[in-house]
Parts: structure tokens; sequence; C-alpha cells
């Protein structure tokens, strides 16, 4: 809701100071009032020389700590590189190791994993991984739960494909994030033995880790995956406030840029560690500006007492005469934010020969283009619905209409057989049905939501006389339907509407389901003072292109003669209940539908009621979900 514009006091209401000083400037322009308050002000004003001191104190101090980073990060990739080294050398001895070779002949991985202990301690790494020739995960160890030989034998593969000369590798599991290193075993030498597999060795990158960083390069640091800090030495209460994102959404720059995190401002710099990898690693510097510029506060005391003595002055001088251009602003103001809220004729005062006034004048021409160009496209809308709409019924009763023609004349050849009789009559019937269903569907949105006739029911009852109508269907005999309800799941409801709202649910969901095991499930339960009704199938899911669209009229996909009406319905027909209808996200292959409806009728829930005039007006929100080629959202 848009705010109410202030109150803006009349001329009359107005201390006899202002007045006069209206007087002393009846006929200047706004501009002119302006420049001649704000040289009052300035005149009073000492402060010009120290204020550029200050800002040029403050540019000296970012240029230092920028600096400071810059030879942060160039320690940090002299202790990177030592580091990498060292773990290189490390690990390329313990897979030169007799023991680690004998462990890695044998063929069982239970027997690996055991064997490995002894030289996972040896290692004292945090992630100890042995991989077979085929890329097999046989031994893992970690000092942290969560990483499982799945993600394993995942980054151990990705660390192949991406191989590009690279001493280490960056695994990330379970909000763990590891720097691996790879190194090959061999039965005998390493140009002529034979492959046995492989050793990873990881070290956690963590807040310990950052601590020893931050001693070398000489700042606050903090180590990042992708949009996930892993190790900081910031504070808990930093880390865990939403302004860490900022470093995080600005680490894609090298250069030292301002970020404030936990009500401090810093100077941060990054540098990524990961490479070509696609979720890249960072590491970002972080330098304190506030506290390189805490002895400023001192000297801005003495500004604000030398510039209060002046602003004091000016602002009297000012107070004077403010209103002879505030009142008009003002007003205009109201204006604006009365025609945010929809209100076209809100009173505007359009005197003066100033910039306002004409401000004001030339607001209140727009205003009025704005209302009658609104009000054209409008009814341009209005006339593009209808087409549409008639376009779509036409459409539909044309190709029912067409069917039962042709399949009449057929009827009339006195050749044919008492089965292909019934076979004709049954196509009429098909286009009778499909036209009363379009008639049907329509007259269901002229209805208001006073049509409804609720009474106390079963809903269980209700499902299994639409599950029955459903299986009338020959052509859906191979779908199985599943209906989970309890008898005592009870309400308030509309049973003859609420079944056509379940049966355009389950027609849809049959029609989406697999013609060979094709399975569709209802379930019915009693939540709080609310009833719920679930419909899922097992089909292919939404299709992306009716996916933004699914509920509005006339949508049809994939149904040969689909009318785009059935999901359209069964929304209006639960906003007439005052419930809601919506779509789970769920995984693809599984589509579920869920209603949700009071317990009670409530007089005060929401109508949704369209009558023929809104169809025309306003699209439907939502629309036929049909052939449902509908994957999991």
């Amino acid at each position: 809701m848009n705010p109410s514009p202030e109150p803006v006091r009349p001329a009359s209401q107005l201390d006899a100071t202002t007045d006069t000083a209206g007087a002393l400037l009846p006929r200047l322009r706004l501009r002119t009032r302006f420049l001649l308050s704000m040289l009052l002000i300035t005149t009073g004003l000492t402060t010009t020389s120290l204020l550029l001191v200050q800002r040029s104190f403050r540019i000296n101090v970012r240029q230092g700590i920028a600096v400071n980073l810059r030879n942060s990060v160039a320690a940090f990739q002299d202790f990177r590189h030592e580091r990498e080294t060292m773990l290189t050398s490390d690990v390329a001895l313990l897979a030169d190791l007799p023991i680690t070779r004998a462990i890695m002949t044998s063929p069982d991985p239970v027997t690996i994993q055991d064997a490995s202990q002894d030289i996972s301690q040896i290692a004292a790494s945090d992630l100890f991984v042995m991989v077979d020739r085929g890329g097999r995960v046989v031994a893992l160890h970690t000092k942290t739960p969560g990483f499982t030989r799945e993600a394993a034998e995942k980054y151990f593969q990705q660390s192949l494909d991406e191989d590009r000369g690279e001493p280490s590798h960056w695994w990330l599991g379970e909000h763990h994030l590891y720097q691996t290193f790879i190194e090959p075993i061999y039965r005998g030498t390493r140009t002529e033995g034979t492959l046995l597999g492989f050793l990873v060795i990881g070290y956690e990158i963590n807040d310990r880790l950052a601590a020893e960083v931050s001693k070398v390069a000489g700042s606050q640091v903090a180590f990042s995956c992708g949009n996930e800090i892993v190790g900081t030495t910031l504070t808990a209460a930093q880390v865990q406030g939403g302004s860490i994102q900022n470093l995080i959404a600005g680490s894609l720059r090298d250069d030292a840029r301002e970020i404030e995190i936990g009500n401090e401002r810093f100077l941060a710099t990054s540098l990524v560690l990961s490479g070509s990898r696609p979720t890249p690693v960072r590491l970002s510097v972080l330098g304190s500006y506030d506290q390189a510029t805490k002895f400023v506060d001192q000297l801005n005391r003495y500004l604000l007492l030398l510039g209060l003595a002046a602003i004091l002055v000016g602002s009297g001088l000012v107070f004077l005469i403010s209103h002879t251009f505030t009142r008009p602003l003002g007003n205009l103001v109201g204006g604006v934010r009365a025609l945010e809220g929809g209100d076209f004729h809100h009173p505007l005062d359009s005197r003066g020969g100033d910039e306002v006034g004409e401000l004001t004048r030339a607001f209140e021409r727009m205003r009025t283009s704005l209302l009658k160009s609104q009000r054209d496209l409008l009814e341009s809308e209005q006339l593009a619905t209808i087409g549409r709409m008639a376009s779509s019924i036409s459409h539909d009763l044309r190709h029912s209409l067409a069917a039962i023609v042709a399949n009449s004349e057929f009827l009339c050849d006195s050749h044919l057989t008492p089965a292909q009789r019934e076979e004709l009559y049954q196509e009429v019937r098909s286009g009778v049905n499909l036209m009363t269903d379009l008639i049907d569907s329509l007259l269901e949105f002229a209805r208001t939501r006073e049509s409804l006739t609720p009474a106390y029911a079963s809903v269980s009852e209700t499902i299994q006389r639409a599950v029955l109508a459903v299986r009338l269907h020959p052509r859906h005999h191979n779908r199985s339907i599943d209906v989970l309800c309890g008898n005592q799941v009870s309400g308030w409801f509309d049973q003859r509407k609420l079944e056509r709202a379940l049966y355009n649910l389950l027609l849809n969901a049959c029609e989406a389901a697999p013609p060979v095991g094709g399975t569709v499930e209802v379930t019915a339960a009693a939540v709080a003072d609310s009833i719920t009704i679930s419909v899922a199938d097992n089909g292919p899911g939404i299709a992306e292109s009716i996916r933004e669209r699914l509920f509005h009229p006339f949508v049809s996909y994939g149904k040969e003669n689909g009318t785009g009406l059935g999901l359209a319905v069964v929304q209006k027909i639960v906003q007439d209940h005052g419930g809601e209808i919506f779509v789970e996200r769920t995984a693809q292959g599984r589509t579920v539908f869920q209603i949700v409806l009071p317990a009670r009728v409530q007089d005060a829930a929401r109508s949704s009621s369209v009558d023929a005039a809104s169809l025309v007006s306003t699209p439907q929100d939502d629309s036929q979900r049909n052939s449902m080629s509908h994957p999991g959202p």
C-alpha cells in the first residue's frame, strides 16, 4: 500500500514570519531562492579547508591500506608456494612407501580400508583417500564426518579431467573445503612400473589455517568457495551477519574495494586460488579502514564544533525562507504520491511563475494524458481478450461440430454394420461431450461465489466419485489410481463442484501418466483448520513452455482436443471455497497438485468469483496444466 501524502498547510495557517519572508521574495525563481539561502549559510562556514585536509588524509590512509593488502597477497603467495611444495613432496613420499604399495595390491577394499589407517595417521592430514586404477575409492579417512566415498569419487574424476598441471585440487563436501594432492602409486619404478592406484591427501581450509595465513599476511583473511565462507579470522557475529555477502559478491575483483561487515568498514582484495575450477575458491584479505582512521574522530569533533556555529546562524535564516519553496514542492509531492496510489484527481496548486509552478502544471497535463492512455489501453486489452477467448472457443466448438457432422453423415449409410454404427455413435457422443464440457467450464466462470451450496460431507466419498468417473474412460484403464484417505476427513464444501475439480485433476494426471506403469495417487488429510488434498502422478512433468502460465485459461499443451479450461476451472472452484491450489516442487518424473481448503467455508474468505465481464478485462492467474509434459518444478 502506498503511503498517504503528508498534509500541506494552507497559506492561511503559515505564521507571520513565513509570510513576511514570502513577501520579500514574491516573484523570484526557485533557483534564485535556493542560491540565496545557501549563500547565507555558506558565508558563515569556515570549515572548507579543514574538510579538504580530512579528505586528503583519508585518501592517503586508503592508499596505505591498499599497499599493505597487495604486500599481504604477495606474502601469502610465497607462503602458498612453499606450503604446496612441501605437501607435494610429502604425498609423493607416502605414495612411494613399500607399505602403501603393498596395501594397494590387496583386492579387498575392507582390507585396504583397515590397513591404511596407520598410513593416514602418519600423513597427519584431514582427508586421506586411496583410489584404485578404475577410479573407485577403496579407503577413506577423515577427521571431520560428512565427506562420503561418492563425493570423493566424483571430485577425484573431476580432478583428473581438469588437471592442467596444477599442484593441488579443491574438494568441497558437507561445508568442508579440502586442498588435495594426488599422487599415483606404482609397483616398481614410475617409468616402467605398473599403476596400482592413486593416493589423495587433503588438508582442510578452516579457521585454524586462516589464523596462520593471517599471521603471515598481517591482515584479516577469509577463504570462500562459491558463496560460502569456509574459513576466516572474522568474528562469528560478523560472519553470521548478512553483510558478509558483500565480501563474497565482490570477490571477483582483485583491486582494493571498500566493504562494510558488521558495522565496520574494510578495504579488501581477493586472490583466486582454484585456477579454472567452475566453483571459484578465493582468499580475501581485509584491512580495517575504521581502525586506521580512528583518530580522525577527534578531528571530526573539532570540525563539528566549528561548523555548528555557522550552521546555527545559517539555519535560522533558511528557516525564515524555507516555506516559500517547500510548500509548493510538498503539494507536488502529495500529487505524485496520490498518482502512485491510483488517484488521478488529487488537487494541485499550480499557481506561481517559478520552476515548481511550471512543473506542477506539466505534471497535471501529464496526469490527464496518462489517465486517458490508461483507459484506452484497458479498452484495447478487453477487446484483445475477447478476441482470444472467441478464437479459442470457436476453434474448439468447430472441431467438435465437424466431427459430429462427419460421423452423422456416415451414419446415413445403410451398408454399415451394427459395430460400425456403434463406433460412429460413440464418436458423435464424444464430440457432444466435449462441447458440453466446454460450455460447462465457461458457465463455471460466469457463476459467482454465492452459487456454492456447501454442506458437511466426507472428502473420501467425493474423491471416490471423481475416481469412478475417471475410470469410465476406456483409455485410462491401464492407469493405477490409489486413494489414501481416512473416512474421518470431512468438512464444509460443495460436493458437486469439488468433485468436478478433482475430476479435472485426476483426468489430467491420468493423461500425463505413462500408458504402461502409470500411477496416480490421491491423498487427503485434515491439518489444523484446513483440509489438504494432493493428486500426484509419475508422468514426465510440466512442460517448460507452460510453466509460467500453468493456470491461465485457454492454454493447452499436448492434448489433441484440449480446451485449456480444466485447471482454470479447478482454481476458481478452490478459490470460491476460500482455499488455494498450487504445484509442489518435486523431482523430475513426479508432479503433485495440492488443494488446501478451510475446514468450514468462511464468509470472510477471499472471493475469487469471476463473471463474464472480468474474464474480458482481466486474465486469470493460472492456466490449464493439460497434457502435462510436467517436469518436476
